[in-house]
């Protein structure tokens, strides 16, 4: 992975970690020790190993009961007090140490005693951290481990990213501990600042409503690539006054991201944001200039009309490779412009088509990431976007003959 650097955060990608289990990079364990005080637990159990959990964390008095239902895709994470339970499940044959097949199996403890065995099995060092002396005994303990997993007595990030900035030059793969079992809120976000936080999460909802809501949730933020296509400018020209919207995101855009806006539900233009020069002004690099308030802004599973955004809505920014990450708008500013009509052709015949504000400083990506300003647009000129089937209702994709021009 790259190194990603922007004027709001630096975050040093460690390439030497293992790769996560699940497709969707993320690591996600349940725990089942919630098994023991919740009844819908068990029923939730074997619904995620169906699902995109990456890790089950089991208990010597429960592996015999639950390690069959675990697919082969899960990580079994054994939870042990001391060595002397580690010792008996090696006895057993339940760890072989040193195995190739022992890369599925963690042992997860506390116990600072069970290090001699780091040479020959993954450990996860368990910490619970409720003030300074703790978050920094979990720092130098946790980084002579495979993992640390860490729970925090206190709500807020900022120890995390103590502990994120002191493991960045180590191999040790951080997973938090999400306090309440029923906080969706907090493992949401949790994993979506893995960008510049922890490496994954551990999460056991206390019901199936709990759970429906985090994987719907979850459904949401995994949306991580959209396939971007060439296409060639056939159309552009002046089309007089109307109104337009600029999309201000609480959000800072890297210079090979944009957003995707088209007219029609066929498909839209990668558009770029305000970071590029501009002789007259300062650069707004949370903003993009999207077009007519009539236009559909392509999200992860929909479309959104520019003229139904607000603030707090989410939405969709895709780099050039099609890489997808969703921010909050903060405001829409509408205003009336001149505007102009751009249309490109895609591959099949198929075309696109976005009305913009006709006005120089107002961009759209070449094929080769370059800002084209859209007042200097001629046919044949190559540009991004995305094409999909034609057909919405409410923003849902339907199956359904439609024509729009």
């Amino acid at each position: 992975m790259n190194t990603i650097v922007n004027t709001m955060t630096t975050k040093v990608v460690k390439s030497s970690k293992e790769p996560s289990s699940t497709k969707d990079g993320f690591r996600i364990w349940f725990d089942t020790a919630l098994i023991r005080q919740h009844k819908q637990a068990e029923s939730i159990l074997e619904r995620v190993c169906r699902s995109k959990y990456s890790g089950i964390i089991l208990y010597p008095d429960n592996l015999e009961k639950y390690q069959k239902q675990i697919n082969g895709h899960l990580q079994k994470i054994i939870s042990v007090k001391d060595k002397g339970e580690l010792t008996e499940l090696i006895n057993k044959k339940i760890i072989q140490p040193g195995e190739e097949s022992g890369k599925q199996i963690v042992i997860a403890t506390s116990n600072e005693e069970l290090l001699e065995f780091h040479n020959k099995l993954k450990i996860c060092y368990k910490a619970f951290v409720k003030d300074a002396d703790t978050l920094h005994k979990a720092i130098e303990v946790g980084k002579k481990f495979d993992y640390l997993s860490i729970l925090f007595d206190d709500p807020t990030n900022i120890p995390l990213e103590l502990v994120i900035a002191e493991l960045q030059p180590t191999d040790t793969i951080l997973m938090k501990e999400i306090k309440s079992t029923n906080d969706v809120e907090d493992a949401i976000v949790s994993l979506g600042v893995m960008e510049v936080g922890a490496d994954g999460i551990i999460f056991s909802p206390d019901s199936h409503e709990t759970y429906n809501s985090f994987i719907k949730e979850l459904d949401d933020l995994v949306t991580s690539h959209i396939k971007l296509q060439v296409g060639t400018i056939t159309r552009s020209e002046p089309i007089g006054m109307g109104y337009r919207g600029c999309i201000d995101l609480a959000a800072i855009f890297h210079p090979d991201e944009g957003m995707l806006v088209g007219s029609t539900s066929q498909g839209g233009l990668l558009c770029c944001p305000e970071v590029f020069y501009l002789p007259y002004m300062e650069l707004r690099p949370f903003r993009v200039n999207a077009g007519g308030v009539h236009s559909y802004v392509f999200n992860a599973n929909t479309t959104d009309y520019l003229s139904e955004l607000k603030a707090g809505s989410s939405v969709m920014v895709v780099n050039a490779a099609g890489k997808v990450k969703k921010y909050p708008v903060g405001r829409i500013k509408t205003e009336i412009r001149p505007l102009r009509l751009i249309e490109a052709e895609f591959e099949g015949g198929k075309k696109v088509n976005v009305i913009m504000q006709d006005d120089w400083h107002v961009r759209i990506y070449s094929d080769k990431v370059i800002p084209l300003n859209i007042t200097e647009l001629k046919p044949g000129d190559k540009v991004l976007g995305h094409v999909t089937e034609p057909g919405r209702h409410v923003g849902i994709k339907v199956d359904e003959h439609i024509i729009e021009k």
